[in-house]
């Protein structure tokens, strides 16, 4: 068996052709999955980069493994204590240890160690590479360092080979050889200049009067021409969505490199490929501009194409599933047993009998930028919040995503029976999770405790002032009452430790 995992950063399916995008953005990844099984409802459990690498590695939920945040206590999972073994359970049931006892020489071409300090992804891999940019990398760079080892090894037998690449990652900064690919083509229908201009009132990082953190970075815009600081016009959506569609393209283009090389060696046809993402992008929904932020569905859903021999290819399955799921399929349909520890669940026999078959619901979280629980269900995702990331959320939003899939109106005054059955999921599901917690208690609300989410960390003292002096002091007001008891802590803090580095 030769595996090959595509893992495109920050890649959300509605924007591929096999998803049903208008724009011509992904020609080769197009290809692959008519001859593949495509998957339309599969989520990352925990958001966005280091919780969902750590939740595919372990197979296990961030309130568990321990690592929801990107910064704090809970940027780190859990280790073994007096029961820890000479092996640690990291390594005995990490994603790539179950594919090194299915026989697997296991390679990862990736920089997300570095970049999130995150060197438990290493646990069960044979080799990794990193060309060392801490996820700056284009695709280029990823595809040398993969291509050299498909050159000395690709012919060989069982072997397992990760290749990430960042492009659909802000900054946008694909190569100006690419030109301008889209600039003829129509905007989304959905992000109207009266939305736009609702949002240039708006708050929060990434939002449109910021929307590459919490103020523009006028040196970002001569660095990554692609990249708009701000959102003042429909000129600056557009370069938004050009710049987020130039990246997947390039990422794609770079997939056809793999395609062909892999022809070249003669493996192409008989491997197993798998092409996903750990998070989507919000492009514009909830008032973000390029991020991640949320636990919606615009930044938990993920593509997920798979190629498997034996499998029925050119069907499309819309179950609901955690990314850990599948990860628990391929484990099984490698003959391996699933750990016992994971909450990942294999659905290998009904993908082997063609019926379509998963979740009732789904627990989505985010705890890096908000703190946030989804819950996804029928047509809908419910999300609660304990912590907005100053965009002034709602506690409650509820989102009919047949009719409102960009999440614009929240119905929870004129739903209030799906917000009790949402909220009734919840419930169950944390009393389920809750006994086995990593560090105790609910990591979520450590994160909350510790000082909120670590990108907003220290930064609604000055952001208060910039509200003010751009015509926003209404939105300070709302943030600064919300906000005021975390504001007294600060105020008591050392100056040092106020904000992240």
């Amino acid at each position: 068996m030769r595996l090959l995992y595509i893992d495109i950063d920050t890649l959300r399916p509605d924007h591929l052709g096999c998803y049903g995008y208008a724009r011509k953005t992904s020609p080769n990844i197009d290809a692959i999955a008519a001859e593949a099984i495509v998957f339309d409802n599969v989520h990352a459990s925990d958001t966005p980069c280091l919780p969902s690498r750590t939740a595919l590695l372990t197979g296990r939920f961030g309130i568990h493994n321990g690592v929801v945040n990107h910064g704090g206590v809970d940027a780190d999972p859990v280790i073994g204590g007096p029961d820890r073994q000479f092996w640690s359970r990291m390594q005995v049931d990490s994603f790539p240890s179950c594919l090194k006892r299915a026989g697997l020489k296991t390679v990862s071409v990736s920089s997300f160690a570095a970049r999130h300090s995150a060197f438990h992804w290493y646990a069960g891999f044979d080799e990794a590479y990193n060309v060392g940019k801490y996820g700056l990398e284009t695709a280029d760079e990823v595809y040398a360092l993969a291509a050299d080892w498909l050159e000395r090894h690709g012919a060989e037998d069982n072997w397992f080979l990760h290749v990430h690449m960042w492009d659909p990652h802000t900054p946008y900064r694909a190569d100006a050889s690419y030109g301008d690919p889209f600039t003829d083509e129509p905007l989304p229908i959905w992000l109207t200049e009266q939305v736009r201009a609702a949002h240039w009132q708006g708050a929060g990082p990434h939002s449109a009067q910021e929307c590459a953190g919490f103020a523009p970075k006028e040196d970002a815009r001569l660095r990554w021409p692609r990249q708009p600081q701000d959102i003042p016009d429909m000129a600056a959506v557009r370069a938004m969505f050009d710049g987020y569609d130039t990246g997947v393209l390039v990422a794609d283009d770079y997939v056809g490199r793999l395609m062909g090389l892999m022809d070249r060696l003669g493996v192409k046809d008989e491997a197993a490929i798998m092409i996903s993402s750990d998070h989507g992008e919000t492009l514009g929904e909830l008032n973000v501009y390029g991020d991640h932020q949320t636990a919606d569905q615009i930044t938990t859903r993920i593509p997920m194409i798979l190629k498997w021999p034996g499998l029925e290819a050119g069907r499309r399955f819309e179950a609901l599933h955690y990314q850990i799921d599948v990860s628990a399929t391929l484990v099984e349909l490698l003959g391996e047993k699933v750990p016992r520890a994971w909450d990942g669940v294999s659905f290998a026999d009904s993908l082997k009998s063609d019926a379509d078959e998963g979740r009732d619901h789904l627990i989505v979280s985010q705890g890096a930028w908000t703190c946030q629980r989804g819950v996804r269900f029928d047509n809908w995702i419910l999300i609660s919040t304990m912590h907005d990331g100053y965009h002034l959320f709602d506690d409650l939003m509820l989102f009919d995503l047949t009719a409102d899939p960009h999440e614009q109106v929240s119905l929870v005054d004129q739903r209030p029976d799906i917000v009790a059955h949402g909220l009734t999921l919840l419930t169950h599901w944390y009393g389920e999770m809750a006994p086995h917690a990593a560090r105790g208690r609910d990591p979520l609300a450590n994160v909350v405790a510790e000082g909120g989410p670590y990108h907003v960390r220290g930064e609604l003292p000055a952001y208060l002032e910039r509200l003010k002096a751009t015509g926003r002091a209404d939105k300070a007001a709302l943030l600064a009452e919300k906000y005021k008891h975390e504001l007294a802590t600060l105020q008591r803090r050392p100056a040092e430790v106020l904000a992240p580095a």
